[in-house]
């Protein structure tokens, strides 16, 4: 059964129930009022007839019942009463609608307590049937000498309660129907609230959402128009640094982070999409969209907050892929070059120079590739520092490893990715360095060692340096020196990024014109590990 019609006929039901027991419940009372005031007004005419003088009089005559009658009936059609009745000590009636009865011994054995001298109210069955009675003694000289007994038949105020119980009922009826119309209304407009939606539906959708918003990495945070937290995911409790058991639903978020913006967004209902928020020192992204009603207005805003870290973290790996490629295709450009050039002595006959030419570059290659493998047997280091040779090769500069480094003593709790993230962009750098400069010889040089307690990398280039002026600035992300590049400002805030993580430091001198030397330390005891932001010193020339 749809939610409309659960709607109809749950109000429906409870119309008619209402309906029934108000009717019940005023038909009770209206009965019980309607015999307390017609048994006290029944039982005020009879009290006022047995204090008329002429009837205590008419007692003492000869025939009361010819005096008595004439009055009672008078009365009677007066306070349209269904009999008055009156009688001796002996119940013998002196009046009575019907003049056949006079005479007779009145019906009913409700006069005991009225001989005594009280006047009550009861409920009998007479000669005319059952009836609501006022009673009252009539005396004199201090004596009870008769009984005056007024009527109403319980059938005439069954009559009066049917026909006010009939108006009860059809106004009840009207209210029924409207009822209905209302309920008919009521579960339209929720039907039409919950966009048609059953509850089943919704609450599907509910955990379809929960769902949603944990599986999202990024920390979600809503607002209502008003301020109050509204939806929150558990990522968005862990960048808040708030347990997930504490609940900030209907929390104003000036209470859990300030300056969020979110409040900006409601009121103008402009978007603001990948702007730089600071939370507990690190930086994250935020996009802030506002929420709208079906009819248009802003009911409140959401925001998605990712560290800006994870990011930088994804473009140091795609880094690592771009090297990779360069290096690939350098050395495939490099041995393509050198098999033409084979391929020529052969042609032209030159056996000797080819065998030559061939022993050669066997020679080299395997002489450095047995020193790579002998001095950095790290794989991932070994077979990156090969491809930047061949790069450096390609781009026509004199790449050269020192003879006398040795990384063959590096911790296992220290990232290679890490390593490479630092060697990479150093000589990345170096060599963009040299190629700007107009020297004929573009030199870059690039020495390791584990000696001792650090891991030490050092990188020198023959570039134009870097002035004094910048000293202070080159690790910043997004400050480059260069003229353009999309990647301009990035290499060495990662490199410094990578240290800090490290536990180590970074120092570089340059002179104007002749180039600049970096070094790197990394202690290989992760106990020596720096707090603080990362150091990095400069010696300018």
């Amino acid at each position: 059964m749809r939610l409309h019609t659960k709607l109809m006929l749950g109000i429906s039901i409870v119309i008619i129930i209402m309906g029934t027991i108000i009717e019940f419940t005023f038909k009770n009372i209206m009965e019980t009022n309607l015999k307390h005031e017609i048994g006290t007004k029944a039982l005020s005419v009879a009290q006022s007839i047995a204090n008329m003088p002429e009837i205590q009089k008419a007692f003492n005559a000869e025939d009361p019942a010819s005096i008595i009658q004439p009055i009672a009936e008078k009365i009677r059609k007066q306070v349209d009463a269904e009999f008055i009745v009156i009688g001796n000590q002996d119940e013998v009636r002196y009046s009575h609608p019907n003049p056949n009865r006079l005479g007779k011994k009145m019906v009913g054995g409700d006069n005991e307590r009225v001989f005594k001298g009280e006047s009550i109210i009861s409920e009998s069955i007479g000669t005319l049937g059952p009836s609501l009675r006022g009673k009252s003694p009539i005396f004199k000289d201090g004596q009870v000498i008769g009984v005056v007994s007024v009527g109403y038949l319980q059938t005439d105020i069954e009559k009066e309660v049917a026909r006010i119980q009939k108006k009860v009922f059809w106004a009840i009826m009207i209210i029924l129907l409207g009822g209905l119309l209302a309920a008919i209304l009521i579960s339209f407009n929720i039907k039409k609230a919950l966009f048609g939606l059953e509850p089943k539906e919704i609450a599907w959708m509910y955990q379809e959402k929960h769902a949603i918003l944990e599986s999202i990495h990024e920390g979600i945070i809503a607002i209502d128009t008003k301020g109050r937290i509204t939806v929150v995911n558990e990522t968005a409790h862990k960048i808040l640094q708030v347990p997930c058991d504490i609940p900030l639903r209907g929390t104003r978020i000036e209470e859990v982070l300030e300056n969020t913006h979110l409040h900006d967004v409601v009121r103008t209902g402009r978007a603001e999409y990948d702007t730089e928020f600071m939370i507990f020192g690190e930086v994250f992204l935020a996009n802030r969209v506002p929420i709208f009603n079906n009819k248009g207005d802003v009911i409140g805003a959401v925001a998605s907050l990712r560290n800006k870290s994870e990011l930088a973290h994804l473009l140091q790996e795609l880094s690592h892929v771009k090297a990779y490629a360069e290096g690939l295709r350098a050395q495939t450009h490099e041995y393509s070059n050198r098999l033409y050039t084979l391929l020529g002595l052969i042609q032209l006959g030159s056996y000797k120079e080819a065998i030559d030419f061939i022993s050669r570059e066997v020679d080299v290659t395997q002489g450095f590739i047995r020193f790579l493998m002998k001095e950095i047997p790290e794989p991932i280091i070994a077979g990156f520092i090969l491809g930047k040779v061949s790069l450096a090769s390609e781009l026509k500069i004199q790449f050269s490893i020192d003879s006398e480094s040795s990384f063959r003593d590096l911790p296992s709790d220290i990232s290679r990715d890490s390593l490479v993230t630092i060697i990479g962009n150093l000589v990345n750098n170096a060599f963009e360095a040299v190629r700007a400069n107009d020297k004929a010889e573009k030199i870059v040089s690039l020495f390791l060692t584990d000696l001792g307690r650090e891991l030490i990398i050092e990188v020198e280039d023959n570039g134009e340096g870097i002035d004094a002026e910048f000293a202070d600035q080159i690790f910043k992300e997004g400050f480059s020196t260069k003229k353009s590049g999309s990647n301009a400002g990035i290499g060495l805030s990662l490199v410094q990024k990578e240290i800090h993580e490290l536990g180590g430091y970074v120092t570089f001198s340059s002179s104007r014109g002749e180039g600049s030397i970096f070094t790197v330390a990394i202690p290989k005891s992760r106990g020596n590990m720096n707090e603080g932001e990362p150091r990095y010193r400069s010696v300018n020339c």
